[in-house]
């Protein structure tokens, strides 16, 4: 009986993860704006993709505070963070964690980096991040690189969380260097 519940429970969540899911977005889409409050440190603010305007900003997506992959997600942006800051680009962190997860998350892993608050799973929902893993109730890990004038300018589907950062960073210096990947145009 419980084999059937749990073969049942495996096909409903399959079934169901492929209908669930929102849309990702695409390169060359306009980043939707949100607004919503962050955890710097240990303290909250109110923000809005907006007020980023003018800089690179990347956001990315993940399933869980103090889970093995999200931190070492979040350790390998930490640890890049001076070469982002460089660059004059914007670090931003989201997922459906609670800010008292996100500030011992970020006091416990020394994030230099804001998380932001998506209890209702708007933003998730806006960017096609909701739903990723829904038997668990977890988003989806994803990364968009935003450029400043709000265009989506890469879409990260597939996240290596150890290498992800040193990732987004070499693409950066090559479409700095007019060496876009693709035959893109460097990108702004």
């Amino acid at each position: 009986m419980k084999l059937a519940l749990l073969a049942v429970g495996v096909i409903a969540g399959t079934f169901w993860s492929r209908i669930a899911r929102s849309e990702m977005l695409k390169e060359g889409q306009i980043a939707p704006d949100f607004s919503t409050q962050m955890v710097v440190g240990d303290q909250i603010k109110n923000v809005k993709l907006s007020d980023f305007r003018g800089k690179r900003v990347v956001l990315y997506f993940y399933p869980k505070d103090n889970t093995p992959g999200c931190t070492r997600e979040a350790c390998s942006f930490r640890d890049g963070f001076t070469r982002f800051e460089k660059a004059g680009i914007v670090v931003l962190g989201c997922s459906i964690d609670t800010s008292d997860a996100h500030r011992a998350f970020i006091k416990k892993y020394g994030l230099p980096f804001p998380l932001l608050l998506d209890h209702d799973r708007s933003i998730a929902r806006a960017y096609g991040a909701a739903n990723g893993i829904p038997i668990l109730g977890f988003d989806r890990r994803i990364t968009y690189l935003i450029n400043p004038d709000g265009k989506i300018i890469k879409v990260y589907q597939s996240v290596d969380p150890s290498t992800h950062a040193t990732e987004i960073l070499d693409v950066l210096e090559k479409s700095a260097a007019g060496n876009a990947p693709s035959g893109k145009p460097a990108a702004n």
